[in-house]
């Protein structure tokens, strides 16, 4: 144990660096999130739908996360090429993510015109689409070519961005059963995994890869920022969706304030700080969940048992920003039924109904969730679905008998 004054080293540049760098990266992967909801019910856009964890998958993410520590701590050598590629392939992807809406942003503030050229994937691509994705390209490129830590650090937060916006929880029980899983998780693989392996696999793992500077006293890998963004952007979008009930109970504009949210992102820096200062004191490998958990579940946790809000986060029995359910006035299902009646139905609609014809009911639901991005919204589409086409052998049937 070193000695207490030796905290003052956390005022060292470095570690402020990384301590800023940590809160504002999940920071913005919950605002991101919470906007990309947004964008996805407003444009009613489900082919790059979110997938929302369930809690098979909340435990299996550990241990698929165990099997893949093991093999990169046997077979890094041979597994090193592969590694690459699958980390590029999706660092690009994650860089046009995080970037295309400022791009939007500066289209539409210079009124620029920005014709379709191409048609990749099902997916038709603007001129300024393209040359962002070549640009994404390139950095990519420049990154595995000179691997310079400042695209090195803009790739990962790249990556972190994009996979909280791409993956969510769907409520406080999921979240706590993933943070707990990879609380156990963190403190196994770095504390006792020599016992079994003869060496800190974590630490061995963490130095191999390339452009990761693992300091002798911390270890803070891209899981600890993205596991807790996670939590911060969920409970980010119940405190926006409360104010936009209290907004409408109220007939006035939602309020602007953050009671989740701001508890949780207190709770990460001081959850880092307390990680930075056990490294520093014990001068050996933290694993940062250990204090990261506990300081953004718990404050969570306490304030929603206070506000008497907890059952409803614990289960989320509420729909969250991107299953939000409301009534819609008769002017709205005037305007939409009309809009059917005049222009039918959608491509992938008359695919669903011609599936359901000929019975083919599972089908039907695989079209509608590859379409839709949901279990629950593919289903919610083929009994709507199947409702029309019932209504249609109706009205057919009642002709044919005058």
């Amino acid at each position: 144990m070193e000695p207490l004054w030796k905290l003052v080293y956390l005022l060292e540049p470095s570690s402020v660096t990384l301590f800023v760098t940590a809160v504002a990266v999940s920071h913005a992967s919950a605002s991101r999130a919470l906007n990309y909801g947004k964008e996805m019910e407003r444009n009613r856009d489900m082919s790059e739908a979110s997938i929302t964890l369930d809690r098979s998958q909340a435990l299996m993410i550990p241990i698929m996360s165990s099997c893949s520590l093991l093999l990169m701590f046997y077979l890094f050598s041979s597994v090193s090429q592969i590694l690459t590629a699958f980390t590029a392939v999706a660092s690009a992807s994650a860089l046009y993510f995080c970037l295309s809406p400022y791009v939007a942003h500066i289209k539409s503030q210079f009124s620029l015109s920005d014709p379709y050229i191409s048609r990749c994937c099902s997916k038709s691509f603007t001129r300024i689409q393209s040359l962002l994705l070549v640009l994404c390209i390139g950095l990519v490129a420049t990154w595995l070519v000179t691997g310079h830590w400042i695209l090195n650090n803009l790739l990962g937060i790249s990556l972190c961005i994009a996979f909280v916006s791409h993956v969510r929880l769907p409520n406080i029980k999921i979240c706590a059963t993933l943070l707990v899983c990879l609380f156990v998780y963190d403190i196994f693989w770095v504390f006792y995994s020599e016992m079994f392996f003869g060496a800190n696999v974590m630490e061995y793992v963490g130095r191999s890869v390339p452009g990761n500077n693992v300091s002798d006293y911390m270890m803070l890998g891209l899981g600890d920022m993205a596991i807790p963004s996670m939590l911060l952007a969920l409970v980010l979008c119940f405190d926006h969706r409360k104010s936009q009930d209290s907004a409408t109970a109220l007939d006035m504009q939602p309020s602007k304030g953050i009671k989740y949210f701001g508890h949780a992102v207190c709770g990460y820096a001081v959850g880092l700080v307390t990680a930075l200062a056990a490294g520093l004191l014990t001068h050996s490998p933290q694993p940062a969940l250990l204090y990261l958990v506990p300081c953004t579940l718990g404050p969570v946790m306490v304030r929603s048992w206070i506000n008497k809000e907890l059952a409803e986060l614990w289960e989320g029995s509420a729909a969250n920003i991107n299953e939000k359910t409301h009534k819609t006035s008769k002017r709205v299902h005037f305007v939409r039924s009309l809009i059917r009646e005049v222009a039918g139905f959608a491509p992938y609609e008359k695919r669903i109904t011609e599936l359901l014809k000929v019975g083919k009911d599972k089908r039907a639901l695989k079209v509608a969730k590859r379409k839709l991005g949901t279990h629950k919204r593919a289903k919610k589409k083929r009994e709507e679905m199947s409702s029309a086409l019932r209504k249609m052998r109706a009205a057919g049937g009642g002709e044919k008998k005058k």
